[in-house]
């Protein structure tokens, strides 16, 4: 317990919405550090963590990561139910969401104009589900693993890039055209 101490008083701030501005840790570093301070299951768990949870739900060991995976499987669900009904496709082997929030935040993102616009409408809607599961206690093990979580989606969303987006779905659209012809 005392190292999570020494390990969280370690680990810098940053802003999630800081747009193309550099973070001060990367989620290798992060890991690292992590490894020298946690051992066994907890650093099993960090080395673990990631934004795309698994499809069928199966205990981390933590509730605070069930819960994260559980409200992450559900919005991946519900935007698959939204887009399936957009396209008029018929919706299989994916089970019905019936968190209202998520559903919501689902048809939100699908009715957005820009791709650009819908996975940062995402993202933070993501940050504002991990802020209010997040434990209040910040030396925990949950905390850590929140913090890597918030840095992953950081990391993330920096890599969104405008112009190439554009350019590579224009360059998609016309490869699409031109096999269509």
């Amino acid at each position: 317990m005392a190292n999570l101490y020494y390990l969280v008083a370690q680990l810098p701030s940053f802003s999630q919405t800081a747009e193309g501005g550099k973070l001060p840790i990367t989620t290798e570093y992060f890991i690292e550090l992590c490894s020298r301070f946690m051992k066994g299951k907890s650093l099993e768990t960090v080395k673990n963590l990631s934004l795309e949870p698994p499809k069928e739900a199966c205990s981390t060991g933590s509730s605070f990561l069930d819960t994260w995976y559980s409200k992450e499987r559900n919005l991946r669900f519900a935007l698959a139910q939204v887009r399936a009904l957009k396209m008029r496709k018929e919706v299989k082997d994916i089970p019905i969401t019936s968190d209202g929030e998520v559903v919501q935040a689902a048809r939100t993102a699908t009715g957005m104009d820009s791709p650009l616009s819908a996975e940062q409408f995402l993202n933070e809607y993501r940050l504002g589900v991990l802020d209010k599961i997040t434990p209040l206690d910040m030396f925990s093990e949950d905390a850590v693993y929140s913090y890597g979580l918030h840095l992953m989606l950081a990391e993330r969303m920096r890599k969104f890039n405008k112009e190439e987006g554009t350019s590579s779905y224009h360059k998609l659209y016309d490869e699409i055209l031109g096999s269509s012809k």
